[in-house]
């Protein structure tokens, strides 16, 4: 059974969260989530146990629990969801269909950092 917890306090290490959940059963694996930049935990991590009995007990103990101050959210891991990706970022997407560009053609194209677009900007300009 894969677990999610939350709310982990940044110095909890993988072993301490491994001994936590030993107590309900066998766990197979532990992994703290970190950031890719900087290497620091993202404050969640993934549980994965043997058997899904001991892992349910594990989740109905756990949950709420401190560890290092902190109140633990335990409960059953969601599968991860394909991301169709898409937002973020400059360029591309948004107003009207790929950028455009400030006064230069207006008709789409360009890119860049999204630019305005078709965008209605009354008299102004």
């Amino acid at each position: 059974m894969d677990i999610y917890v939350g709310n982990l306090a940044f110095q909890l290490t993988e072993t301490e969260l491994q001994e936590l959940f030993q107590e309900f059963g066998e766990v197979k694996s532990v992994k703290i989530i970190s950031d890719k930049m900087t290497g620091k935990s993202k404050g969640f991590a993934f549980v994965t146990m043997e058997n899904d009995e001991e892992g349910q007990a594990a989740i109905d103990k756990l949950n709420g629990t401190q560890a290092h101050g902190r109140n633990l959210i335990v409960n059953q891991a969601r599968p991860k969801t394909e991301n169709p990706g898409g937002g973020g970022g400059y360029g591309g997407g948004g107003r009207s269909g790929g950028g455009g560009g400030y006064k230069g053609n207006r008709d789409g194209g360009g890119g860049g950092r999204g630019g305005y677009g078709d965008r209605d900007r009354g008299s102004r300009y």
